[in-house]
């Protein structure tokens, strides 16, 4: 059996390496028991840099995380994914999505998974992608 393919938002991966974050506790016992592999998007990776640049070590601590290859990185900055992402912000506009969402949404799609971890409960509970399929939050769920 094929093992199953995690996405990862940003919300999880600033927990991970913030210690003083609230959900870094419920990050860490919830990611450590999957086996499989993880993906995220670019716009994940520079909105996760972002905000783990005024942490002490944070931007060095996920450059080695990202250094042992243990997550995929798909390229979100293609003109064409670009513009699906756009286009995706303004049907989700009421919730809001943001970039780094919408792109986490058309990878779900390309990769035929459904399972995400993912803090954006309100969002990613309302997000679909691919007919219509709703995702799993692996950390809530």
């Amino acid at each position: 059996m094929k093992p199953a393919v995690y996405l990862v938002d940003t919300g999880p991966l600033v927990a991970l390496f913030d210690r003083k974050d609230p959900a870094h506790e419920l990050v860490r016992a919830g990611w450590a028991p999957l086996v499989g592999r993880f993906a995220t998007t670019g716009a994940v990776i520079t909105e996760t840099l972002h905000f783990l640049q005024p942490i002490a070590g944070g931007a060095q601590a996920l450059a080695g995380f990202l250094r042992k290859g243990l997550l995929l990185i798909d390229d979100a900055f293609a003109q064409a994914r670009i513009d699906a992402a756009v286009g995706l912000m303004a049907r989700y506009h009421h919730i809001p999505m943001d970039f780094a969402d919408a792109t986490l949404v058309l990878l779900a799609e390309r990769l035929g998974t459904s399972s995400i971890l993912t803090l954006d409960e309100r969002g990613f509970r309302t997000f679909r992608f691919a007919t219509k399929r709703h995702f799993q939050l692996t950390l809530q769920d």
